[in-house]
């Protein structure tokens, strides 16, 4: 842990804004969090939970894959997702946008799990029996939670000064959806183009246009169609999403180790598929012709 002295007249506040830090002051102590959303030693699976059809439960699988003990809250955030692929926290839904965290439950909410030390979390749906049709969506939260140390083990030798703590606070997010009644959504490529200002890093940058009102969720695998032969797969990207009620999202591709591939000639076919689990079934497809 990282502590830093500071004297009342200090110019603490700017040193908080260049920082980006939320303080909490108790007393003469103050204590500086810092949130970052960052997996941590916290692996989770699935990364999505999915309520569609007659589910109406799911389990969580949840591991500490570091060497300390480590301490977790579950709790609900919601979110949207802006054109570039950000998610924004917010309190209200946007219009067409649906919050699922009033129909689920979920068990345990707090969490202690040694080194390698695994529990199931469990999520259940409630209310959903007169739900419009349509997409719901909420995000569970999973927060490290610093495991403190007893009272009076550290004392300020100096009451006069301000002592500040400065320690990470990961967390983790994964979307929750529930799907009611009939439900449909379609993609489409638009802007498709290849960045080559820097060449040893060409960029393949594209536009999904979604419509409908549930999200998709899938992979993008670009092949590459030389002049003359056969198409080689030359780039997988997994786990992309357009959450409604976003219409578009802008995304880039960097071609990495493309040995073979002339990018001038022959042509890039784009497919984005739903994932294995899913039936691998293809949402859209587009051509970029290499000049």
């Amino acid at each position: 842990m990282l502590k830093t002295v500071f004297h009342r007249n200090s110019s603490f506040k700017k040193f908080c804004r260049f920082l980006g830090l939320s303080i909490r002051i108790t007393g003469l102590l103050m204590v500086i969090s810092i949130t970052a959303e960052a997996q941590g030693d916290l692996l989770i699976m699935p990364r999505r939970v999915v309520f569609e059809g007659s589910r109406r439960s799911q389990e969580l699988n949840i591991a500490n894959t570091g060497q300390d003990t480590a301490k977790y809250t579950i709790s609900t955030l919601q979110f949207r997702m802006t054109a570039g692929g950000a998610f924004e926290r917010i309190t209200e839904p946007d219009s067409g946008q649906y919050f699922a965290d009033k129909y689920i439950r979920f068990f345990p909410r707090n969490i202690i799990l040694a080194p390698n030390e695994s529990q199931v979390v469990k999520v259940q749906l409630v209310k959903t029996t007169e739900l419009p049709a349509g997409e719901y969506r909420s995000h569970l939260y999973f927060r490290a939670v610093p495991i403190e140390k007893p009272v009076g083990e550290e004392i300020l030798k100096d009451t006069s000064k301000l002592s500040v703590s400065i320690s990470p606070v990961f967390g983790l997010t994964i979307p929750v959806i529930i799907r009611v009644g009939e439900t449909n959504a379609d993609v489409a490529f638009s802007y498709v183009y290849l960045n080559m200002e820097n060449p040893s890093s060409p960029a393949l940058n594209l536009t999904f246009n979604r419509s409908g009102n549930r999200s998709v969720y899938g992979e993008v695998v670009v092949y590459y169609c030389p002049p003359a032969g056969k198409e080689t797969p030359i780039q997988t990207v997994r786990g992309i999403a357009v959450y409604t009620p976003g219409k578009v999202r802008n995304f880039k591709i960097t071609l990495e180790n493309i040995k073979g591939v002339n990018l001038h000639k022959g042509k890039f076919r784009i497919v984005y598929s739903s994932p294995p689990e899913e039936g691998k079934k293809m949402l859209a497809e587009t051509e970029l012709v290499l000049k």
